[in-house]
């Protein structure tokens, strides 16, 4: 499973359990 985060025009791709930062 993946999740995907999309902050100001980046996105990221993560798979569950993992941690994402963003400043």
């Amino acid at each position: 499973m993946f999740a995907v985060v999309r902050t100001g025009g980046k996105q990221y791709r993560v798979a569950a359990g993992d941690k994402i930062v963003v400043d």
